[in-house]
């Protein structure tokens, strides 16, 4: 079982590395060089905003010459996509994962919680880039976020739902619900530009505690 879950899993992450359209791989199979370059660029987005920013002032930061940049990307869309599609991609293949484990739907619930809140708080401009940023996409890749993005919405509504069923859950909603935690999350964007009084682990406990607490019967 655990191996033909696995399997299941990879296949999974293997179908959205594929979803745009051989634009957009893991950062972690790209040279050195174009990670640095995409974890700069997603600062730099996260910062200015997608269309403020420039292939020049990314050269800049990079700290290499304008030219010797599109040796490594050929425009700043590649670079959107590739950012946005690697998260993604891990927010799905972690949500397959979670989904086939035997497992309550309110513990789901908890993991899928934990996930969003470790990527807003160690990977905050990558995350902030898929979250804010995706509307810049261009075409097809904009038209395949939207569905993944919907997609994604439907199968957490969807173990919520069943988690009413089973009586874990309160009948709340299950659009409400899953909007309530995902728009919570984005929330700890303040936390990065506070003094960060709270550390990451009592963020992320304190979060969990409130929305699962919010949602169990």
């Amino acid at each position: 079982m655990k191996r033909d879950q696995a399997s299941k899993a990879g296949d999974m992450e293997h179908q959205y590395e594929c979803l745009s359209l051989g634009m957009a791989q893991p950062l972690r199979r790209k040279s050195s060089k174009r990670e640095v370059i995409l974890i700069k660029a997603a600062s730099m987005f996260k910062d200015k905003g997608f269309a403020a920013s420039s292939m020049r002032d990314l050269a800049e930061t990079v700290g290499i010459e304008a030219a010797s940049l599109y040796n490594h990307i050929k425009s700043k869309s590649e670079i959107l996509q590739e950012i946005i599609f690697h998260a993604a991609t891990e927010c799905n293949v972690h949500l397959e994962e979670v989904d086939v484990e035997e497992k309550s739907s309110l513990k789901k619930i908890e993991e899928i919680i934990r996930f969003h809140v470790r990527m807003m708080l160690n990977r905050f401009e990558e995350y902030h880039v898929m979250t804010h940023e995706w509307i810049h996409l261009s075409e097809p890749h904009l038209t395949n976020f939207i569905g993944q993005r919907r997609s994604y919405v439907q199968r957490l509504e969807a173990i919520v739902e069943q988690g009413i069923k089973n009586k874990e859950m309160k009948p709340v909603v299950p659009y409400v619900a899953v909007l309530t935690i995902l728009s919570a999350v984005r929330g700890l964007e303040f936390w990065h530009r506070s003094q960060k009084k709270y550390s990451p682990q009592q963020m992320e406990d304190n979060m969990v505690m409130h929305l699962i607490t919010g949602l169990q019967a």
